[in-house]
């Protein structure tokens, strides 16, 4: 059969359809599952591998770079301010102490006492960037950096106008020592309000391992999206009574199951496990296996929930992760998983640049 030319009406139809065609994808609903959205690329802690952790640099860096989400961790301190760190006690690996607040201060050295005992503005004497990060050669080091607060994070991402990029937000409450971190209800609530302040609410996720931490933020933000932290032995699968990490549910009830538990919880729009079994295991390596695997994410996907592990750095691990389905990574470095995304043909998220002074 001879071939028909294409007439000026097939022409315009096909180019009603380039646009279509070209543009980055866009979110599909999948039946019984969460909408489709693009891959999460979370930077962990500002992206500690490239920068020193919890740092404004780092921050600024991540978002110049692109990356989906900002994820970091807070503790609040005798005079209830936020601050961003991951440790609920002073660390020597990563602070050194550089004199006392006040002559004869009895709480010096800082070094090794419980950010919850200590003040705002004892803990700003630290040196948090006299060194790099043991295990990380590639990470920049912020010379003489002091903690900062939520606040000082919240106010980088709006100087950058970055309206595309969210924040994770760790309310670290050691639910299995709490004397070791200021008392949950206060500590939610402080981190509410400097989140409300900001005015960027919306751009915000808060995650915890202490699910009784997301009951207390779903009861003052109920329409606030929450995550589910998890590495398998804080749901004390096997043994009496409730894990006091899941905020009165016992795993047990769910046959151990994550998924199924955490579902439970009002207000959580995604399950963050650790990935894998080693924790810092690597795909290949023997008696590797994966924590947050196929079934684990369709389980989630038939719930309406996403699965973004953590906290993953090997390139082939994370492209192990994306062939079972997650929906995306926490990780040290973005830029090596934003290389992969790029590798792979997935839409990258946007890079933004800072507005005006700061």
């Amino acid at each position: 059969m001879p071939l028909r030319r294409p007439t000026v009406r097939h022409l315009l139809a096909g180019l009603a359809l380039l646009p279509a065609l070209l543009s980055p994808v866009t979110a599909q609903a999948a039946p019984g599952g969460p909408a489709k959205a693009r891959f999460d690329l979370q930077a962990h802690r500002g992206g500690l591998g490239m920068t020193t952790e919890g740092s404004l640099e780092g921050f600024g860096k991540a978002m110049r770079l692109g990356v989906s989400t900002l994820e970091l961790d807070t503790q609040v301190t005798r005079d209830l301010r936020v601050v961003v760190t991951h440790d609920r006690q002073v660390s020597g690996v990563k602070c050194r102490d550089t004199g006392p607040l006040t002559p004869g201060d009895p709480m010096y050295p800082y070094v090794g006492k419980y950010v919850k005992d200590l003040t705002l503005a004892q803990i700003r004497t630290l040196d948090c960037g006299y060194r790099q990060l043991p295990g990380f050669p590639e990470q920049e080091v912020v010379k003489g950096f002091r903690m900062v607060e939520l606040r000082d994070v919240l106010d980088l991402v709006k100087r950058y106008r970055a309206r595309g990029v969210r924040l994770n937000v760790e309310t670290k409450v050691e639910a299995g020592a709490p004397e070791q971190t200021a008392p949950r209800e206060v500590f939610v609530r402080r981190v509410y309000e400097e989140i409300h302040r900001s005015g960027i609410e919306r751009q915000v996720t808060v995650q915890s391992f202490d699910w009784g931490a997301l009951r207390v933020m779903h009861r003052l933000a109920p329409k606030w999206p929450l995550v589910a932290l998890t590495n398998y032995d804080f749901l004390q699968v096997g043994k009496d009574g409730a894990s006091p990490w899941l905020g009165g549910i016992d795993a047990d009830d769910y046959g151990g199951d994550f998924v199924r538990a955490a579902a439970t919880l009002p207000g959580v729009t995604t399950l963050s496990p650790n990935y894998g079994f080693p924790q810092s295991g690597k795909v290949g390596d023997p008696g590797f296996r994966f924590y947050s695997d196929a079934a684990m994410v369709a389980a989630a996907h038939a719930r309406g929930l996403r699965v973004v592990p953590w906290t993953c750095d090997d390139p082939a691990t994370v492209e192990a992760l994306m062939d079972l389905g997650v929906d995306g990574i926490i990780t040290d470095h973005p830029d090596r998983v934003r290389r992969i995304m790029a590798d792979r043909g997935m839409p990258l998220p946007r890079s933004y640049r800072p507005h005006g002074r700061g």
